[in-house]
């Protein structure tokens, strides 16, 4: 399996809507998670990102012109005990919900199925970082329609057990811009982490298309002892 750059691989699309990277920093020490939210429309880009206890909350930049919070507003990132989670939409609270409950990652998101945007049917995108007891795995999950189809919803999760120092995996929702927009196809992406926090933040910020790109939240998570740093760049000030 080829790694490939985490940079070349983002700037490779003008709009790849909303992505998750997951992995591990290249000395070891940290799990990496980075999430990112870009926007065409006026109410897409009227955001920013907001910290809420240990994760954070997407919040409208001018109330004003705010028209539709039902799929612009959400938590990205909560955190469970030892677990991380970090998703492209509501569904964040489904899976803090049911792992309260016992079920599994994969059984939270049974109920959900991808957003009802038609004609883009956007992917719910779902990542979960395991951090417990000096030990790490991560799952990433996309829900989709059936090219298009908003009839069938096709359901992958993907389950990394060990990760490698310095590598990750990357997710977003849309293959490249259009209209419809093209669902994300495809196992995650193999990348490459490198640097410190402030130095993936930037590479990852700097990747993103200029004109479409909203907000960024990176955090490097200590395996050992479970203690984390964030970071928060939004494009509205």
């Amino acid at each position: 399996m080829n790694y490939v750059n985490l940079k070349d691989e983002i700037s490779s699309v003008s709009y790849p809507g909303r992505g998750i990277v997951i992995g591990r920093s290249g000395d070891g020490r940290c799990a990496v998670t980075a999430y990112f939210i870009m926007g065409r429309s006026e109410n897409s880009r009227n955001r920013v990102f907001i910290a809420d206890g240990d994760g954070i909350r997407t919040k409208a930049f001018d109330e004003s012109k705010l028209t539709d919070p039902s799929l612009i507003i959400y938590a990205p990132v909560r955190v469970l005990d030892g677990y991380t989670i970090v998703t492209n939409g509501d569904q964040t609270d489904t899976v803090y919900d049911g792992l309260k409950a016992g079920k599994t990652f994969e059984e939270s998101l049974r109920s959900r199925k991808f957003e009802p945007d038609a004609p883009n049917y956007t992917p719910r995108i779902s990542g979960l970082l395991n951090i417990k007891d000096g030990r790490y795995d991560y799952s990433l999950s996309i829900l989709k329609s059936d090219n298009g189809n908003p009839d069938e919803c096709l359901r992958y999760t993907f389950n990394y057990d060990a990760p490698a120092a310095g590598k990750g995996h990357y997710i977003h929702t849309y293959m490249k811009d259009g209209n419809p927009l093209p669902s994300y196809e495809g196992e995650p992406t193999p990348v490459l982490i490198e640097g410190s926090i402030d130095e993936f933040t930037d590479t990852v910020w700097n990747a993103l298309n200029e004109e479409n790109k909203v907000s960024l939240f990176t955090r490097f998570t200590d395996i050992e002892t479970g203690s984390f740093e964030s970071r928060m760049i939004n494009k509205n000030k």
